[in-house]
């Protein structure tokens, strides 16, 4: 299972690395140290973490989400695979963005999508809404 750094938990739950230290120390996510002490987080813990993050907002109120329209890349961490036959969905959380994709079991299986790890949704559309509050 992947591990991720304390700064790359931050890149992919779309807040700066002291928030997630902060997360870690209040026993919010669990992290471990690897053998030249930096503390790491398991795939599966982020992913899950991942999702209370996004349902509840950033967690502690002290970052604003940024004024911006989305690009059309989103990195962030598998939260989900549910395989059929032939078919599969694939759910990413990216930052506070839950993004689903239905593609064919064998895609999912040729990249070897399996929660906890990383991967980037793309998206193309014809129709593109901006907001602001």
């Amino acid at each position: 299972m992947q591990s991720y750094t304390i700064g790359q938990a931050a890149r992919l739950l779309g807040v700066s690395p002291d928030t997630v230290r902060r997360w870690a120390d209040a026993g919010r996510v669990a992290t471990h140290r690897d053998e030249s002490g930096r503390r790491l987080i398991e795939g599966r813990d982020l992913a899950a973490f991942s999702i209370e993050v996004a349902q509840s907002g950033s967690g502690d109120g002290d970052e604003d989400p940024p004024y911006t329209s989305a690009r059309n890349a989103f990195p962030g961490i598998v939260t989900a695979v549910k395989l059929g036959d032939v078919a599969a969905q694939v759910e990413i959380q990216a930052g506070p963005h839950r993004l689903v994709s239905l593609l064919t079991r064998e895609a999912v299986e040729e990249l070897g999508l399996e929660v906890g790890m990383t991967a980037t949704a793309r998206v193309k559309s014809t129709s593109v809404h901006i907001d602001r509050p």
